[in-house]
């Protein structure tokens, strides 16, 4: 073989192998939002949602909460907010693989379980989070139809089931 066809046959398999490399890596797509109610039903804020490589990217800000603190931020099972019920109607955290609560629990997190977030002076939470435990449609881990929640508290990472996060402050369902 001369070294031209060899050089050749090199680029061609190398090609071939990553185009192929290529069409394994699952493509960006899909995007939604969660519009925030309060505790008294106002609108209070937004939540974009998108999917990446990693995950599920969640740039949020929300207005109207407890300023310079620490609070719980989770994906609730019920894409309901009804502020008359204290956002009770979200139910529990989203956890379709029947894990325990917390980052610090032997069997955990649940999917829902996300990093608390700090709410600036002005009582505004500005946060991007990435959960690469849930996808963004409605399948098994699919969050699409579920609510994101703001809590009065930071989460603990281990009490179950919730992390002694407090009262519901904002809720937003995921579109």
């Amino acid at each position: 073989m001369t070294n031209i066809a060899f050089l050749a046959a090199v680029a061609l398999t190398a090609s071939a192998t990553f185009a192929g490399a290529a069409d394994q890596v699952a493509p960006v797509t899909g995007t939604g939002t969660a519009k925030f109610v309060g505790a008294k039903g106002e609108d209070v804020g937004k939540a974009d949602l998108s999917t990446t490589p990693s995950g599920v990217l969640i740039n949020v800000e929300i207005k109207g909460l407890p300023a310079s603190q620490w609070v719980a931020f989770h994906v609730h099972e019920t894409g309901s907010c009804d502020a008359a019920s204290h956002h009770e109607s979200a139910g529990g955290h989203f956890n379709p693989d029947g894990k325990e609560h917390g980052y610090q629990a032997a069997n955990g997190p649940h999917a829902g379980d996300m990093p608390n977030q700090y709410v600036g002076s002005d009582g505004v939470l500005r946060a991007q989070v990435i959960n690469d435990a849930v996808t963004l449609d409605k399948g098994e881990t699919g969050i699409v139809g579920r609510a994101l929640m703001v809590h009065a508290k930071p989460d603990d990472y281990k009490t179950q089931p919730s992390g002694a996060a407090g009262d519901r402050l904002a809720c937003g369902v995921i579109e």
